[in-house]
């Protein structure tokens, strides 16, 4: 038990010292008004610097990385068909697939797919 408690207590240091020595570190001693405006040829901008994200296209991309995922796991199914029963194949395969529909079916229902409202 000592010895557990001695490793986090170490741990616990290390970590704050590291902490503290890259946040003294990272300081800027001089604060400079051009160099943290935006860069446009030397002019003041006419615009914001940001630009604003659309949260439909980050779900649309979330929710294609997550078929892609899943497309990518019924990939072996076609190797396994030599490998195994049949039935258990199919009941694997169409488990997986009605998983797939039943989340497809809800994102469509709550409006996930629709990029314009």
């Amino acid at each position: 038990m000592y010895i557990l408690m001695t490793s986090i207590l170490f741990t616990l240091v290390v970590s704050m010292l590291v902490m503290l020595m890259a946040s003294l570190l990272s300081k800027k001693m001089v604060i400079d008004r051009e160099k943290s405006s935006p860069f446009e040829c030397g002019f003041d901008p006419k615009g914001s610097a940001r630009l604003p994200f659309s949260l439909r296209f980050f779900l649309v991309a979330v929710i294609f990385l997550i078929f892609d995922v899943e497309i990518t796991l019924l990939m072996p199914l076609a190797y396994i068909l030599m490998l195994t029963n049949i039935f258990t194949w199919l009941c694997t395969g169409l488990s997986f697939l009605l998983i797939l529909f039943v989340g497809l079916y809800y994102e469509w229902s709550k409006g996930a797919l629709e990029w314009m409202e």
